[in-house]
């Protein structure tokens, strides 16, 4: 049993009628936006009060091709602020969601939950625990991923992995070199002031040779590509997420985590331990130069001096933190991508909490290894 319509296709449109059941049903069709809107607005809004009246009617949009915050609030405030028995599109839901948020009911003024920081702690230890789950699942997807490719070499991403490798190693090459270079003339001039006070001036070299290669390279060298090349893999994987490239690779079969995930964790396996000596190599050059300054130990008696001031086992405790730190990194960055929504909104917050969880992950994997491995190489 149809009833009245308005608008001709494309236009808003609204349609009564009668289910099998007995129970009246209202139709919307077409485009719900201001600009279609402004021609009819009174009449439609008469209309759909005129409807809105029998509590018992149910409210189809599922035939609705688009619908902005205008559209929205014209049938909200037709509905009586309040929302009915309704049917929409899952890409409708959130228009509605923001014009009848689920507000939890007023607290008495003055009283406050004893358990409130506890249940904060419960709700953030979950989520820690949650988001742990995922990226060991993500590391699982990894190694399936590694277990296909030694049966078929030929499925192996060369090109992206190639094209990781120049971004995150050979583009951050000059950063790593600066701060490197910065760093290692502080900690010398510092550490210089005290050993001059009690006439050591040549245990200066023990303290940069072992302080860069085995804390502060790789320190510095994963910190810094957390925040440039961590950054930048989420923020790509999270802008595919908004523009649905990740659900067309998903359409087309073709699998995330070789094509996106595994080239960007094995380029970051491959150039972190590079960077780190990078970074070792530039730091001890600016120590160097800072020790001839203030002590004025040469250059040839710093570089026959530090081999046996640094045994090799620090060198390769420093090469091995750092891959280690590549993976984490990389993980992480891609861990947080795929979880990006499809706003701007997410895009954003995904990328700092990327940035700021890898640092945290570094800093403490790198405490963990410390105490691991403090007798080793000292």
């Amino acid at each position: 049993m149809a009833g009245d319509s308005l608008g001709a296709s494309g236009e808003p449109q609204v349609q009564r009628s009668l289910d099998p059941d007995g129970n009246p049903r209202v139709r919307l069709s077409g485009a719900w936006v201001l600009r279609a809107l402004l021609p009819q607005a009174a009449q439609l809004h008469r209309q759909l009060l005129a409807y809105a009246r029998d509590a018992n009617v149910r409210w189809d949009l599922r035939e609705v091709q688009t619908l902005d915050t205008a559209g929205a609030l014209l049938l909200w405030r037709s509905w009586g602020r309040r929302r009915p028995q309704l049917i929409l599109r899952a890409e409708h839901e959130p228009v509605f969601a923001n014009l009848s948020p689920e507000a939890s009911p007023p607290r008495p003024r003055g009283a406050r939950d004893p358990l409130a920081p506890l249940v904060v702690l419960g709700r953030n230890f979950l989520s820690l625990v949650e988001q742990a789950a995922q990226i060991v699942l993500l590391a699982g997807h990894l190694v399936l991923d590694l277990v296909q490719l030694s049966r078929h070499p030929a499925l192996t991403p060369w090109r992206e992995i190639s094209a990781n490798i120049y971004r995150t190693g050979t583009r951050a090459l000059p950063i790593v070199g600066l701060v490197g270079f910065l760093v290692g003339i502080v900690l010398s001039y510092l550490s210089a002031r005290q050993l001059q006070a009690y006439g050591a001036d040549i245990y200066i070299i023990n303290i940069l040779g072992v302080g860069i290669v085995r804390e502060l390279g790789p320190m510095l060298a994963a910190i810094l590509v957390a925040g440039r090349s961590g950054s930048s893999m989420t923020a790509q994987l999270g802008v595919m997420r908004v523009t649905e490239e990740l659900d067309a690779l998903a359409v087309m079969g073709i699998s995330q985590t070789l094509r996106l995930v595994l080239p960007k964790v094995l380029a970051l396996a491959i150039t972190l331990p590079l960077l780190v000596l990078w970074c070792n190599a530039i730091a001890l050059i600016g120590g160097m130069f800072a020790a001839n300054w203030e002590l004025g130990i040469s250059y040839r008696q710093f570089l026959h001096n530090l081999p046996s001031a640094v045994p090799i086992a620090n060198l390769w405790l420093g090469v091995g933190k750092g891959m280690l730190f590549g993976i984490l990194i990389a993980l992480n960055a891609c861990h947080y991508g795929l979880r990006i929504k499809p706003n701007t909104e997410s895009l954003g917050t995904g990328t700092t909490d990327s940035v700021v969880t890898s640092i945290t992950v570094v800093i403490l994997v790198d405490a963990a290894v410390a105490v691991i491995f403090s007798s080793v190489g000292l």
